[in-house]
């Protein structure tokens, strides 16, 4: 085993794009104003890292590895590039989008020939990593860990070497044990380890006692697993509906060995392999692509939805930019907002009205949205407006939506007749529907019977109610003009105040729909709970957070799903618990950002409160049963102190109906962040699953401080997969860390 060798080109060896990164190359950076500064730069050997020349002083070597790239877009499709470069150049340029909130890298090189090469080859990498196996990850990693520990490039690793390896792996170990492993695998005696010492070192770092107990349970057939081995495994172990055909299909797609594949045996790599892979994940296969009937009508879904998308940090003062329209959208959110303000030179614009938030042109967000809405999900965007703007600057913002999304925009009700119902998502993908403030009603103009050019409407959003709050006293609503042209862009989704449910039965059409402060919503769900429930078995209902959290934060979207509203509204740009659960809630069915909800949400029949659980088909009580077994390679939480090693716990998360809700941990294991083991069993009853979401959180315990956050993975409860199963785990931002996991033992019964 060469600690340089074959791990780290991804499979791309001789890729004429590839080795054009490696030579490397002069690329002039773009910033603000006319800021151009040629810089070379250059792909490392581990095809991981992007070395960049610097001019600083103090970082004359700067990098950053490919992990953090979130897209590479060619032409001028960034803010910066869009604002800063001739337009004549375009196809020089290119520009790197990062994770999270590290500023967009906006790149031009010399001709069009390289810029391709660049885009191509960036492009090739990314998507070859984010294709390897969890096993194949894992060898990547600790491979960059040995060059790391490498420090004379030898290609060897004496005793000092190997102590610092261990470090970089994020495990604590005694120099005493350190010295053991090192003299049992220096078979030469040399003093240092190289080619197959190493091969052996790593099988000895590797190797996991859990996987070999389960295995030897089940290898009955010369200390092989027959497919009669496996499938008995998959049916005993994993609660699995598996054929003996199932059970040989896996062998060929897991085995590594080819004689034994072709024996149809699995050995114990095969079965590593095996468990690291979608078939032995938490979250269930089938589940994986859209699954669900789409084919109900559109309010009998969650919605993935926005709050202030335009907002890149926080709500008073920070940037709007198109680039946060572009990663909601890419994150399968399908509720955009729109805050449209009369801008200058009559262009409407889009910010946080009255704060220091800056403005984006109304018509760049819209071509973003454009040109972003479906490479995740092919189904329906709403688009949620707040007009504040004149009469003039609407009629722009209507021509804008017409011209730019074209076909695309629903801009009267599909078929010939008065609908009675919303269509279902089904029937919308690919297409756009407008939400905000209409002059009439829906039949109006399917009569042509709309003839007035402008007219006089409430105004009840969240600038307006901003407003009230800071005039004490007030009570007379406040109203707008609205354009004849941006009101009929209102079809399916026309804003209303709303002025109790009953109220809302006998005077609303079902496209009538309401925005609830979460303060309200809350009281209603707690109140009057199965009122709210039925009011959304006919009609739309959208939450959005408190105008009090300036910092962008976010109020628990769990208890506004139990009552069945669709579009709860978070500020998609804050990575906490609450954004974690709404990324679970939305990650089955094909990470569409539409989940069917349950029946007993759906059918006018039932009496479904989640506070009072009254005996009805929603109560399908189970017990579920977690063993956390174990952790490998979680990241190192400093990275810049060589001795920083971190103390792991795992936390058990239960949220749904408040009878549901439950969260349990286990202790902390010291100093081994490589391969911590817990064995520790948890129980949890639960009462309604098909509203139940399941957390795992993994921490760095702190004794005089809140413990550090590692990792976290959440999924619907009832998405998961009986038996031994692979968790892997997301940075706070969702990205998937490569080489972490947890392993767990999962179960979920009927209760007798």
């Amino acid at each position: 085993m060469d600690i340089n060798g074959t791990p780290g080109k991804y499979g791309l060896e001789g890729d004429p794009d590839l080795q054009f990164l490696l030579d490397g190359g002069e690329l002039v950076k773009v910033r603000r104003g006319n800021w151009k500064k040629s810089r070379f730069f250059k792909l490392q050997e581990d095809c991981k890292t992007l070395w960049q020349e610097s001019h600083k002083l103090i970082k004359r070597n700067q990098t950053f590895t490919l992990d953090d790239i979130d897209s590479v877009r060619m032409g001028l499709q960034s803010q910066g590039h869009d604002k800063h470069t001739d337009p004549s150049v375009e196809e020089r340029c290119f520009s790197i989008i990062f994770k999270g909130r590290k500023k967009t890298l906006n790149l031009m090189a010399a001709n069009v020939t390289e810029a391709k090469q660049w885009v191509n080859g960036l492009d090739k990498i990314i998507s070859n990593m984010h294709n390897l196996s969890p096993q194949q990850n894992s060898e990547h990693w600790i491979f960059n860990c040995m060059r790391k520990a490498d420090k004379n490039k030898d290609n060897k690793m004496n005793l000092k070497e190997v102590k610092h390896f261990l470090k970089q792996l994020n495990i604590q170990v005694d120099d005493n044990y350190a010295a053991d492993i090192f003299k049992e695998c220096d078979t030469s005696n040399s003093g240092t380890l190289e080619g197959s010492e190493i091969k052996l070192f790593y099988d000895m770092l590797t190797h996991r006692e859990e996987i070999d107990v389960i295995y030897g349970n089940y290898a009955q057939t010369e200390g092989q697993m027959s497919a009669t081995d496996l499938l008995n495994f998959l049916l005993k172990e994993q609660r699995e509906q598996a054929s003996m055909e199932d059970a040989v299909k896996l062998i060929e797609k897991y085995e590594v060995d080819g004689t034994a594949k072709q024996n149809k045996r699995m050995t114990k790599d095969g079965f590593l392999m095996y468990t690291h892979q979608e078939d032995g994940s938490i979250l269930n296969p089938a589940h994986k692509p859209v699954y669900q009937d789409m084919h109900q009508p559109l309010n009998h879904y969650f919605i993935s939805s926005s709050h202030n998308t335009y907002l890149m940090e926080d709500q008073l003062k920070g940037p709007s930019s198109t680039e946060a329209y572009i990663k909601a959208l890419m994150k399968s959110c399908r509720c955009v907002e729109l805050d449209c303000w009369d801008g200058a030179n009559g262009e409407p614009v889009i910010y946080h009205g009255h704060t220091l938030t800056s403005k984006v042109l109304f018509k760049d967000v819209i071509k973003a949205i454009k040109e972003y809405a479906f490479k995740t999900s092919v189904y329906p965007v709403i688009l949620s407006l707040e007009n504040h703007c004149t009469i003039e600057q609407q009629k722009l913002m209507a021509h804008y939506l017409k011209s730019i999304l074209g076909d695309a925009l629903v801009t009267k009700p599909l078929g010939n007749t008065m609908p009675t119902h919303f269509p279902s998502p089904e029937e919308l993908k690919g297409r756009f529907l407008v939400k905000g403030k209409r002059l009439n009603k829906l039949n109006a103009a399917v009569n042509n019977q709309s003839t007035v050019e402008e007219g006089t409407v409430s105004d009840e959003d969240e600038a307006a109610e901003c407003k009230q709050n800071s005039t004490k006293g007030q009570t007379k609503k406040s109203t707008i003009k609205l354009a004849k042209e941006l009101s009929d862009t209102v079809v399916y989704c026309k804003s209303v105040h709303f002025n109790g449910f009953e109220h809302s039965k006998e005077s609303h059409a079902f496209y009538e729909m309401s925005s609830f402060k979460e303060s309200k919503a809350l009281h209603l769900a707690e109140t009057s709970a199965t009122a709210f429930i039925h009011h959304n078995m006919d009609k739309l209902s959208r939450i959005y957070p408190a105008g009090s959290r300036t910092d962008s934060s976010n109020y628990n979207p769990v208890p506004l799903w139990n009552v069945g509203c669709q579009i709860v509204a978070l500020n998609f740009q804050t990575p906490h618990k609450e954004m974690h659960i709404n990324q679970g809630r939305f990650l089955p069915n094909g990470f569409c950002g539409y989940i069917l909800k349950p029946e007993f949400q759906r059918d006018m029949s039932s009496q479904f409160n989640p506070r009072t659980l009254i005996e009805g088909p929603w109560l399908n009580k189970k017990t579920f049963h977690v063993m956390v077994i174990s952790a490998q390679q979680l990241p190192k939480l400093n990275k810049g102190k060589h001795n920083s090693i971190v103390d792991p716990l795992v936390k058990v998360e239960i949220y749904g109906v408040p009878a549901d809700n439950a969260s349990k941990e286990t202790h902390y294991i010291n100093n081994n962040g490589f391969n911590p083991t817990w064995n520790e069993k948890f129980t949890f009853d639960i009462n309604v699953p098909e509203l139940a979401m399941l957390r795992f959180l993994v921490e760095d315990h702190d004794a005089a401080s809140a413990n550090d956050f590692i990792g976290q993975y959440c999924l619907p409860l009832t998405s998961i997969q009986n038996g031994y199963r692979h968790v892997p785990l997301l940075t706070k931002r969702g990205a998937v860390i490569c080489s972490a996991g947890l392993f767990v033992h999962l179960m979920l019964v009927d209760v007798e």
